[in-house]
């Protein structure tokens, strides 16, 4: 040992504990350290795997929603293709009126027009199945959204502006104007 470490144990022993102390405290400050790595790697991980769980989840959802994209568009593709299906199978039945009233070779004018007033009472019916309605509005108030004006006439016995003829009947589908009626309405004598 030296002198000057003899003559003075105590700041040896002083400078021991404080070497340990730093040591201890490098030691743990390196602990601290790979702890918080660890930590934030264990933290990295989780975000991944939540990330990828997202994105896994963000690609079943584009796929579903495709897939109903495209069921839409299918049954609006069937519906304007087969949206008549019914429709058309109910003049099937008004043809073959028509061509059996045709294929009758001797017949009488009394009995043709029997037969049409069957078939357009058959016409008539299937219309009105699928809500088209006549517009035959003799005695009326003109309505211009659901006739069409196509002269005017001078009456007397008339209100003015009501339709006194029908030249050709409207014809309304749901309350929806398929076609107008052509009128002729009432206007006062001058």
């Amino acid at each position: 040992m030296s002198e000057q470490s003899e003559s003075h144990p105590e700041s040896q022993s002083d400078q021991e504990d404080v070497e340990a102390a730093v040591e201890q405290e490098a030691k743990k400050e390196s602990s601290d350290e790979a702890t918080a790595e660890a930590d934030i790697e264990q933290a990295l991980v989780e975000a991944q795997n939540k990330a990828e769980e997202n994105w896994q989840l963000y690609m079943r959802s584009q796929a579903e929603l495709e897939n109903t994209k495209r069921r839409a568009d299918r049954n609006v593709e069937n519906a304007h293709k087969f949206g008549l299906e019914k429709f058309g199978m109910e003049l099937l039945s008004v043809k073959d009126s028509l061509e059996l009233g045709l294929s009758v070779e001797d017949s009488d004018a009394a009995k043709l027009k029997e037969g049409t007033n069957l078939t357009l009472k058959m016409l008539t019916q299937v219309m009105e199945k699928f809500s088209i309605m006549e517009v035959n509005p003799v005695g009326e108030a003109f309505d211009p959204n659901l006739h069409q004006a196509m002269s005017m006439q001078e009456s007397a016995e008339h209100q003015p502006n009501t339709v006194i003829a029908v030249m050709q009947k409207g014809y309304v589908l749901n309350d929806r104007l398929l076609r107008p009626a052509m009128v002729m309405v009432s206007k006062a004598p001058s």
